[in-house]
């Protein structure tokens, strides 16, 4: 754990921030730059942090480990879902036009959720990986 409180009270301060701005990229990547996996670096590097200057014990209490192990794999079934919904509603496999009331809607339907689901499982897996390695270099 770092002692150093400016360290702390930024990484206090601005882990927020940090979290919020992935939520922008992340709502924000169908229409600019920016998407589900850009979003779920910054989402897991933010809580990173918060375990590199805390403790990474503490990060696994604030997000515990069996809720990332839930997280990764049901980012994963969202993305396969929504390419079988396509099928489903008479279109092809990833076919996002026919998820909507019209082609458009069906788009940004498709494409929010493709999203979504790809920025859960990164965020997840970059975590989970970041506490692997924290667990192996205290010998747990």
């Amino acid at each position: 754990m770092l002692q150093n409180p400016i360290v702390r009270i930024a990484t206090k301060t601005l882990l927020p921030v940090i979290l919020l701005f992935a939520l922008y990229v992340q709502f924000h990547g169908d229409y600019g730059p920016g998407g589900g996996f850009q979003a779920g670096v910054i989402f897991g590097s933010g809580l990173i942090l918060y375990g590199l200057v805390f403790e990474p014990h503490r990060l696994t209490r604030a997000v515990p480990i069996s809720a990332l192990l839930v997280l990764a794999p049901l980012g994963v079934l969202l993305y396969a879902f929504t390419g079988v919904a396509g099928i489903a509603f008479g279109g092809m496999y990833l076919d996002y036009s026919v998820l909507g009331p019209d082609p458009k809607a069906g788009q940004h339907l498709g494409i929010f959720l493709i999203e979504l689901g790809v920025g859960v499982t990164v965020a997840s897996v970059v975590v989970l990986m970041f506490t692997a390695f924290a667990a192996r270099s205290r010998g747990t």
